[in-house]
């Protein structure tokens, strides 16, 4: 059965459970605090506003969103698909951001893609039909699954901050690569989704700065 983080409480339940199962847990938490839930929209519009932001700063990524949430009423698959290319450029998209929203587009229409039951799925199943789409590398769909969808057991493998989380906090010589971080991480199922919360948030005590993007 597939778990969700729908709620603090339940964000918190699973990091007590997660201290329990793994000692060395503990300090982390203590260092940590209890992290926040962040969530976002779900659908074409939520796995469509972290693809705008990738590779930008905060307030690019923002400012870009800014415009074409008020270019688009709503911002949905079927406005994607019926805007020109050139309008879409104008509002600040990349010409390959553009190009991977459209195919998203065509495949929601074509009901090729349902990206609201991959929260029903497991995590790794659900990573890998999101990475199988052009322009949707590991991060994206990792950060969709756990902030749009609250999939329970995702697990943000190559995100850097995790990994130097993980670094610090358990005591590791070198930071782990994405590779080392799918054994790392075992002991943490099905919860590796609040695992990755309570890594950002030691993170961030441990170096004074997000690890993550914003709500």
């Amino acid at each position: 059965m597939t778990i969700h983080l729908e709620t603090q409480s339940d964000l918190e339940e699973a990091v007590h459970a997660l201290v329990k199962r793994d000692p060395r847990l503990k300090p982390v938490l203590a260092v940590a605090g209890m992290p926040a839930l962040r969530r976002r929209e779900p659908g074409f519009a939520g796995l469509a506003h972290i693809v705008c932001g990738q590779q930008l700063s905060t307030a690019s990524a923002a400012a870009i969103w800014g415009r074409l949430s008020a270019a688009f009423d709503p911002f949905d698959h079927e406005a994607v698909r019926r805007a020109r290319t050139d309008r879409l450029g104008r509002l600040g998209l990349s010409a390959a951001k553009i190009k991977t929203l459209k195919n998203l587009a065509r495949e929601i229409i074509a009901e090729r893609l349902n990206l609201d039951v991959l929260a029903e799925e497991d995590a790794d199943a659900a990573h890998h039909t999101l990475i199988s789409l052009p322009g949707i590398g590991p991060w994206t769909a990792d950060v969709y699954l756990l902030f749009c969808l609250g999939h329970g057991d995702a697990w943000p493998a190559g995100d850097l901050a995790v990994q130097e989380g993980i670094k610090i906090g358990l005591g590791l010589q070198a930071r782990p690569t994405e590779k080392q971080m799918a054994p790392l991480a075992e002991p943490w199922r099905p919860l590796r989704g609040a695992a990755a919360h309570l890594w950002w948030s030691y993170y961030r005590a441990v170096k004074k700065r997000e690890g993550v993007l914003s709500a």
